[in-house]
């Protein structure tokens, strides 16, 4: 794949990646309020969401070997990918923290959109 080539599905993917992560946060916390929201299609579709940023990732670091991101880019991508981590080891951490499990990936859902749309400003 060329490296134009490349750069243009992570610049599309990288709006993907925004927008599951932003749909996957206002779900979780609407289902932290309305019991009918939740259940595995909120999960399977979190799951999804958050392995956006791994693919974000991937395709960023194929693109570091030919293109320098401008500053900051990189480090928002990766801190990106080391929150979906914190979000997901947290989840379970205490009962006090399962009981606001909705709240914790509805707001991480958003916080990830953000983190994206911060990288994507500063490409």
């Amino acid at each position: 794949m060329s490296t134009e080539t490349l750069q243009d599905v992570h610049g599309t993917f990288a709006w993907v990646m925004v927008g599951s992560n932003a749909l996957a946060g206002v779900w979780a916390l609407g289902a932290h309020w309305l019991e009918r929201l939740r259940g595995r299609p909120l999960w399977v579709f979190t799951i999804l969401a958050e392995l956006t940023i791994v693919v974000q990732v991937i395709l960023g670091v194929l693109l570091a070997q030919d293109l320098e991101a401008p500053e900051f880019h990189e480090f928002y991508g990766f801190v990106a990918l080391i929150a979906a981590a914190l979000i997901y080891s947290y989840r379970t951490y205490t009962p006090a923290v399962k009981q606001y499990q909705y709240l914790l990936y509805g707001l991480g859902g958003l916080f990830l959109m953000g983190l994206g749309l911060r990288a994507i400003y500063l490409a």
